[in-house]
């Protein structure tokens, strides 16, 4: 089968189904679907055959996460040309066997973790890979189940690289069309357009709508087009992902509506089986016409800026040149706020405390979530808050997910900090989330105010979040902490709150590598020391503080009437700071935040 002229003037080509699913219920404790071809490969020939019983005239060899860089996160890279050249030989093999006219597709997916890796390193990885399925007798490549538009053009330009063979070259939209990036299918048609591939086309997805959506915009690109749906959306049960049970007659109808949008190649993706191929192909060979005529949907518009993106009262002190004094507060360990509201009122009442800074699960032991306590504060006691949001505990998605419903509750100043390690908390087993860091967090809360997520999609109506990050003049690696710095500020903070600081030197030499002025203003911590023994750990065991002698020494020799003089210290710091920062926030005494108050007493 010439698939170039067969695209062009034949009737469509039935593709397969999800190998993947299939060949890990039929062999277990796989570390990954790519490892049946050397522990099962009688297998993977009978799930290939039975979509050539089902009527595929299109197979794709069983290697589609069988990079270098994906089998190594199995312990599998050892076996990195073995697997791909098995691959290619059971296709074949099963091909052989059906005595049929079957095209085996080199099957190519992206690498995973993107971020994780040198971007100079991906066009050798699939260079790599599609030079050993060419070798090994593939007549064409599929490149697919990508989400980003630019990763799939590296992919594509890679195995153009080492071969001449066609490609059809797959993308992965929603329901509006979209990547997971927010391009559109019909700019990213443009796009696939002009590298000369053979097809273009959808799939894995959300579902067969989601692709005859995708295609319907795609096809103004002058290019053939491929739908290879999943046959809907994934879910757990007892451990394992399970798809839904969508009729055969369903799918007839999917391949009817994708003939009647002008797709050349149709099939499915994960959780289609051999039935789902088998109601394409007989919708096919006997001309089905769409019960509906298919209609996209009308692509959402972006939201207006949002109606409440007043100032904060935080955003407004600063740049009034206010000076500004918050107070650091825990969150509860149970499951009641009630003695952390009263203290908020307490702080407010006094007038001397502007804000309340609240920790997000500090030295990674459980509490209260930092934003939910900070809503309660707000509403209850009527004290704008600061509150830090660490990337440690969850991800990018559940971060966007809380973010959005504290902006809905009024919670606007966000304090981007990565957060203690879990290691050192209650939960020493456990590890970080941290699909971003600090950094990637203020990337987060930018494009939330931009109106757009993460990935860039378009979210209902913009944030305005005043968003402030951590900076510490006292570390050890001054260099390095300006260099962060600088990103998190590039990347959109606006404010600035600094480790606990106990000798104004280590401020001025930060400040010297900007002038003597910060790029935003500058909240410094401030913690009146009630021991030397207090000071003494928080000099030898906790990471980027750094407790002066003169400091030490004054606390050793107070003796019992070391909190008075702690609190002498901690008052001259407040004056020394008072011409070089924009304010302070006070650390208070351990399980007494109501002392924080008696800096400004006397």
């Amino acid at each position: 089968m010439d698939l170039v002229e067969r695209l062009r003037s034949g009737p469509p080509i039935v593709a397969d189904g999800g190998m993947g699913a299939l060949i890990g219920g039929a062999v277990q404790r796989l570390r990954c679907p790519e490892e049946a071809n050397l522990r099962a490969p009688e297998s993977v020939v009978a799930v290939h055959a039975s979509y050539i019983r089902a009527g595929a005239e299109l197979i794709e060899t069983n290697t589609f996460g069988a990079n270098r860089r994906k089998l190594a996160s199995h312990f599998l890279e050892g076996d990195f040309e073995a697997i791909n050249s098995a691959g290619v030989r059971l296709a074949r093999e099963a091909r052989d066997v059906s005595g049929r006219e079957v095209l085996v597709a080199g099957a190519i997916g992206p690498l995973g973790e993107l971020e994780l890796l040198d971007a100079s390193e991906h066009g050798a990885l699939y260079a790599e890979q599609a030079r050993i399925l060419e070798g090994r007798g593939v007549d064409l490549f599929m490149v697919e189940t990508f989400f980003d538009l630019e990763d799939l053009v590296v992919a594509v330009q890679a195995v153009q690289s080492v071969s001449a063979l066609p490609i059809v070259a797959l993308l992965t939209f929603d329901e509006e069309a979209e990547t997971s990036g927010g391009v559109g299918a019909a700019d990213a048609a443009r796009r696939l357009a002009g590298l000369g591939v053979a097809a273009i086309g959808s799939n894995h997805g959300a579902g067969p709508q989601a692709t005859l959506a995708a295609i319907d915009a795609m096809r103004g690109a002058q290019v053939p087009v491929a739908a290879l749906p999943n046959i809907g959306l994934a879910s757990l049960s007892g451990g394992r992902v399970v798809y839904p049970h969508s009729s055969p007659d369903y799918f007839a109808e999917f391949a009817a509506q994708a003939a009647a949008l002008g797709a050349r190649i149709i099939g499915g993706c994960c959780g289609t089986t051999p039935a789902q191929i088998e109601a394409i192909r007989g919708a096919l060979d006997e001309g089905r016409a769409p019960r509906v005529v298919f209609e996209a949907g009308e692509p959402a518009l972006a939201a207006p800026p949002a109606a409440d993106a007043v100032e904060t009262g935080l955003a407004r002190a600063l740049r009034l040149g206010e000076w500004v004094v918050s107070v650091e507060l825990d969150p509860p360990k149970g499951g009641t706020n009630d003695a952390m509201i009263d203290v908020a009122r307490a702080l407010r009442a006094s007038g001397h405390v502007g804000f309340v800074d609240v920790n997000d699960n500090p030295m990674a032991r459980a509490r209260m979530n930092a934003l939910m306590a900070s809503i309660a504060i707000q509403r209850e006691a009527g004290m704008e808050t600061i509150p830090h949001v660490t990337p440690r505990d969850t991800t990018v998605m559940g971060l966007e997910g809380i973010l959005l419903g504290a902006h809905a509750e009024g919670v606007r100043n966000i304090l981007a900090v990565t957060g203690d390690p879990p290691q050192v908390g209650d939960y020493p087993g456990s590890r970080g989330v941290y699909e971003v860091d600090s950094i990637g967090l203020v990337q987060l809360l930018a494009r939330l105010n931009q109106g757009e997520d993460y990935v860039g999609k378009t979210i209902d109506q913009p944030t305005s979040f005043f968003v402030g990050v951590a900076v510490n003049p006292s570390a050890h690696d001054l260099p390095l902490e300006v260099d962060r710095f600088e990103r998190k500020v590039a990347a959109g903070a606006r404010f600035a709150m600094t480790q606990a600081l106990f000798d104004v030197a280590h401020l001025d030499a930060l400040l010297d590598r900007y002038g003597g002025q910060p790029p935003v203003p500058l909240l410094v911590g401030v913690w009146p020391l009630r021991s030397h023994t207090m000071a003494l750990r928080l000099h030898n065991e906790v990471p980027g503080i750094s407790v002066p002698e003169r400091v030490l020494d004054a606390l050793r020799d107070a003796g019992a009437g070391a909190p008075a003089v702690g609190l002498a210290l901690a008052r001259e710091l407040v004056e020394q700071v008072r011409e070089r920062a924009a304010g302070i926030y006070v650390i208070p005494p351990f399980k007494r935040p109501e002392a924080a108050l008696e800096l400004f007493s006397g």
